[in-house]
Formats: C-alpha cells, sequence, structure tokens
C-alpha cells in the first residue's frame, strides 16, 4: 500500500485497516514456515505497510489528533 493512499484514510479505517494487515502478515509468515512461498518478498512488503501504518497513526498523534490512542505502547506487552 502506498504512502499516498494511507495518508487519505481516516484514523478509524487506518487502525481497522491495520489490524487486517497484521493479521494477513501473520498468515504469511506461517505459511512460509510450513512451506516456502513462491514469493517471499511479500512477507517484507507486508512489514512496510504496516511499519508506513503505524508511522501514520504516530504523526496523526504528534501534530494534534486528539482522539488518538497510542496503540505503540501495548506493542511491547504483546509476546
Amino acid at each position: 500500500m502506498k504512502q499516498q493512499v494511507i495518508k487519505e484514510l481516516s484514523t478509524i479505517e487506518l487502525r481497522e485497516r491495520l489490524v487486517e494487515e497484521k493479521k494477513q502478515f501473520l498468515k504469511l509468515k506461517m505459511n512460509h514456515a510450513v512451506s516456502p512461498l513462491e514469493n517471499p518478498m511479500k512477507i517484507k512488503d507486508y512489514q512496510k505497510t504496516i511499519a508506513r501504518m503505524h508511522t501514520e497513526l504516530r504523526n496523526r498523534a504528534i501534530h494534534g489528533e486528539p482522539n488518538i490512542v497510542e496503540e505503540g505502547t501495548k506493542k511491547n506487552n504483546i509476546k
């Protein structure tokens, strides 16, 4: 997903999309562990997309969207 598309999403849509991307990423990694993917670069693409989404959420939090609850602190607790 391109950065421009991510910026156009609302915060709620962005969070929902982030959850879906993470689920797809975990499925992809699991499938790759069981049997090699035809195109393993998809894993990196998902990682980069997830990072872009986190970056956009963080930018919105810094630049003043008051209704954003920071989820980055929860990330360290989940393992």
